[in-house]
This record gives structure tokens, sequence and C-alpha cells, in this order.
């Protein structure tokens, strides 16, 4: 047995009960089920469609999502998530650098490594490089005015701690970041790169290793064989080409507004919706949501 999701963007409420009927019947599927009014559906199939890619591409142009998955074991007892650009809606280090004065040359870099065009590690040491002589106290000043949370983040951290799951923010960022932002959004542990600096200043260096595509994996087979569940057990998202390894390897894997390189290797794609999506994906509705 499968589940067919439809969302689309919670601000802009842009779904309609035509359209979801419309495929129900094309498909065959079972009786839609309401997640949310005009924001996110759900209706059983008994196999994917094999012109599931075709209608989700096609629907893409009227800002909705489709995700298509197997019902069994959709609700997780672990998310695993990638911090810039998807838990806040900033890139760090890009902020960062322009606070430093080289805010282009930096993003520049950034998009192609995100994208997957750069070696993670040889970008970053190259990002943070330009970041010497930086005052370690711009940090604080960039968290307190340029970082923004991710719509509905601490609605998709609370409504799954309600219901046992664990959650941990593990960023190619930066640990001054994710310390902030785990602990403002209600995350369990964070794990990150480490910015060195010395008399009050950014080093231009970073604490060895470097947490990358690879450590993003380790930390999923350390946090579930710590805590006694498996990789299925696990809803992980991301938007970036280091955010892979995670993402295969999760029961479920989110490419949430993510590079095309990215899209192009994860079956559920959220371009439209919120952090909200990761709930109704599982099956939860608006009346289970939990506020923090």
């Amino acid at each position: 047995m499968f589940i067919a999701t439809l969302l689309t963007n919670p601000a802009t409420r842009g779904l309609s009960p035509a359209l979801v009927d419309s495929l129900r019947n094309a498909w065959g599927g079972g009786d839609a089920q309401w997640l949310s009014p005009d924001v996110a559906a759900e209706f059983s199939l008994q196999q994917i469609p094999a012109n599931r890619w075709d209608v989700w591409e096609s629907l893409q142009s009227e800002g909705v999502d489709l995700v298509v998955q197997a019902a069994e074991g959709r609700r997780k007892r672990m998310l695993l998530a990638d911090m810039d650009s998807t838990m806040i809606q900033q890139e760090c280090i890009d902020e960062l650098a322009d606070e430093a004065g080289v805010g282009e040359r930096v993003k520049d870099i950034t998009a192609r490594a995100m994208n997957g065009e750069l070696d993670f590690e040889g970008a970053l040491i190259e990002r943070v490089g330009l970041l010497k002589g930086l005052p370690e106290e711009v940090i604080t000043r960039v968290l307190a005015t340029r970082i923004t949370h991710m719509p509905g983040g601490k609605a998709l951290i609370a409504t799954m701690k309600a219901h046992g799951a664990y959650a941990a923010l593990v960023s190619g960022g930066f640990t001054a970041f994710t310390a902030q932002v785990a602990g403002d959004l209600g995350f369990d542990e964070n794990r990150a790169n480490t910015l060195l600096a010395e008399a009050g200043q950014l080093t231009g260096e970073v604490a060895r290793p470097i947490l990358g595509r690879d450590a993003k994996v380790a930390a999923l087979r350390e946090i579930t064989a710590r805590l006694g569940l498996t990789p299925a057990d696990v809803i992980a998202v991301g938007d970036g080409a280091n955010d892979l390894g995670m993402l295969g390897l999760a029961g479920s894997g989110v490419a949430l507004h993510a590079k095309p390189s990215v899209q192009a290797e994860c079956d559920i794609r959220v371009n439209h919706g919120d952090l909200t999506a990761l709930l109704y994906l599982q099956g939860y509705a608006d009346s289970d949501f939990v506020s923090a």
C-alpha cells in the first residue's frame, strides 16, 4: 500500500479539492483525507503510478508538491536536519562574508558547493579563509539581525518530539550558529564545524576534522545506534549536495527547496511547502500539531 500526498505553501493555501479529486480518480486512489484545508491532502494507492514524475512536473507549475511513498513506517522516530537554507532561511557563511566585505565571492562558492560542483571540504576551507580578521563579535550580530527560521520548524520539532521522536541538527556550518538555532527550535543535539578565533578575531581556519557529507552519514548511524533505532526510523531533510548521503540512507530523505542536482537524486521533493510538509508526509494533520 502506498500514500500519495499533495501539499502546497500554507501561506497561500492553493490546493483545491477539485485537483485532489481529479488525481485520485485518475489513479484509482482511495478516499481523500484532508490533513489541512486547502494545504495538504492524501489518499491511498495500490501501486506507484507509472506517470508519477510527469504528474509531479505538471503540478510544480501550479505550486503543488506531490509525494508518493510506502504507507508502512512513514511516521518516523527521529528527525535529522541540515541547518543552512533548511532550518533557517540563510547560509550563515554568506552572511558573515557580507560583513567581511567578500559576500558576492563567497556566495558564488557556496552555491556551487551546494549544487555539487565543488568539493565541500575544499570550498569550506576557501570560504573560511576569506573571513580572516573578522571580529568574533560579528557572529552575535549576524545571529541577531540576519538569521531567520524557516517557517514550520518549531511545529515540526515540537510535534515529532511530543510523539516520542528525537531531533538532531547536523550542519556543515558552524557551532556558533547551530547551538543557538538548536536551542531556539528545540533540537535534542547539534553537530557542526568550529570556527577558530584568536584575540577576538577569526583566524580564517576551521577546526579539523571538517564535518561534511560523510560526517552527516556517520551522525545518522551513530545517533540511531545510540537510541536503539535504525536508519529506516529517520526522516532527514536538507538542500545541498553534502546532504545527499544522509538523505539516501534515511528511511525518508526530503529534499527541501533543494538544488537541482540534489532533487534529481531524491524521491521526496518539497519545493512549495514549508517544514510542516514533513509532518503532513508522515500523516500528521493540523489537529495533531503541537505548538512549541
